[in-house]
């Protein structure tokens, strides 16, 4: 089986600075792309950032603000939050795209979310 775990959330005040870290483990043969995404309260789902190969992307709301990066083994996935806002408060969730055996697809899989709370 497969599992991501994400860690890192937490309350922070607006201004301030959380790094989130999700590890993909278990039956794993490749990692292809790796992303985080967030959902607000009463909001739907959206893109945060996306890793695959060299190439990356960033939510326009959070560029300038937020950096994502691959780890060496490739099953992790970072994302560097500075000068956090309030409306960045939300539940970040890390996907990964993965082959979980010799011949198989890449599947997406989601790990169980942390919350991020910027507040005062």
């Amino acid at each position: 089986q497969v599992q991501l775990v994400e860690s890192g959330g937490g309350l922070v005040q607006p201004g301030g600075s959380l790094s989130l870290s999700c590890a993909a483990s278990g039956s794993i043969v490749s990692v292809s792309g790796m992303g985080w995404y967030r959902q607000a309260p009463g909001k739907q789902r959206e893109l945060v950032a996306a890793i695959i190969g060299a190439g990356s992307t960033l939510a326009d709301s959070v560029k300038g603000r937020f950096s994502v990066s691959r780890g060496s083994a490739k099953n992790t996935v970072y994302l560097q939050m500075n000068s956090l806002k309030p409306e960045d408060t939300a539940i970040y969730y890390c996907n990964a795209e993965i082959r979980a055996y010799y011949g198989g697809s890449y599947q997406v899989y989601w790990g169980q979310g942390t919350q991020v709370t910027v507040s005062s």
